[in-house]
């Protein structure tokens, strides 16, 4: 009898450690000293119709970020960011602004503002689920920065300032980053699971990002998860669109992700994105502007994205 007690309590002990072995628990860790390096490489088009006249705009980046562990606390870390390459083409209305900030171009007064950001740096601060509580020191980088417009018209100085901060300021960089770093559950989980968070919109849109992610497959290094992010803005908000045109947003898609996961980090090896976006911009009237009525402006947002981070320190 006793044997067979004992045998029963064996049975059911491998039974358990089994089942615990099905779940593991992921979040960010880090230790004060550590080095990475982000490689971003994305390409935006976006396409409005405007009086029946097709506008497409792209948008392309070529960047590579050094990320240093500053501090770490219970439950957060301090992470510093800087850019070490920022290349970046933007194409509108016959316009054509190619920047690489390490190659000096008198003819392209954004490349004097975007060389200021090389090697200056700013901070994020991240909790361990991967919530970002905030982004600190951008702003003032791109204040500094645009002074490399001081010497142009005062209305090319506004547009260059507007589009140094739709594509690289706070909003937008926490944008994104929001993105590409998953939000952990609390709890250990295991293949199949699936789990949510919701971020506001940022970077110059508003409205709200719905995230969805789930667990594919995993073991002690890595681990594979899928993630959707379904995106709708908000259609009465008033916005500031280029040429300084007041519109509302009726505009939604999705994003979806494949992600390689660093357990040892929790941070994505590898991610690659795709996002499809489509709706309405509701031009207000404006005889400044020449829009003598609300004018529907159809418009499609293309995104494809891939990110690589390794381990240098």
């Amino acid at each position: 009898m006793k044997r067979f007690l004992g045998l029963t309590t064996m049975l059911l002990a491998g039974a358990f450690s089994a089942e615990a072995q099905e779940y593991v628990d992921l979040n960010y860790h880090f230790n004060k000293g550590e080095l990475y390096e982000l490689e971003q490489k994305s390409k935006s088009e976006t396409y409005m119709t405007v009086n029946e006249v097709v506008q497409r705009t792209t948008r392309d980046y070529n960047n590579l970020i050094a990320i240093e562990v500053t501090a770490v606390e219970p439950g957060k870390a301090i992470l510093t960011f800087r850019y070490k390459d920022l290349k970046f083409n933007f194409n509108a209305k016959n316009q054509n602004i190619y920047v690489d900030a390490k190659v000096s171009n008198d003819k392209e007064p954004f490349q004097a503002g975007l060389k200021k950001l090389l090697d200056q740096p700013f901070s994020v601060e991240l909790q361990s689920s991967g919530i970002i509580n905030k982004v600190d020191g951008l702003d003032n980088l791109l204040d500094n920065a645009a002074n490399a417009f001081s010497s142009l018209k005062q209305d090319e100085q506004e547009a260059y300032k507007k589009l140094m901060k739709d594509q690289f300021g706070t909003a937008a960089f926490q944008g994104w980053l929001e993105q590409l770093l998953i939000m952990y559950p609390a709890h250990g989980i295991k293949t199949g699971t699936q789990w949510e968070e919701s971020v506001p919109l940022r970077g110059g849109l508003v409205g709200n990002v719905d995230l969805y992610w789930n667990l594919q497959t995993w073991d002690a290094q890595t681990a594979k998860i899928g993630g959707t992010a379904k995106i709708k803005t908000d259609k009465v908000q008033m916005l500031t669109l280029d040429d300084d045109i007041k519109a509302t947003a009726e505009i939604g898609g999705n994003t979806t992700s494949n992600y390689l996961i660093n357990r040892s980090s929790g941070l994505p090896s590898i991610c690659v994105q795709n996002t499809d976006m489509s709706g309405v911009y509701t031009y207000k009237a404006n005889k400044a502007k020449h829009i003598k009525q609300d004018l529907k402006v159809p418009v499609k947002v293309v995104t494809n994205a891939s990110y690589k981070i390794k381990q240098m320190k």
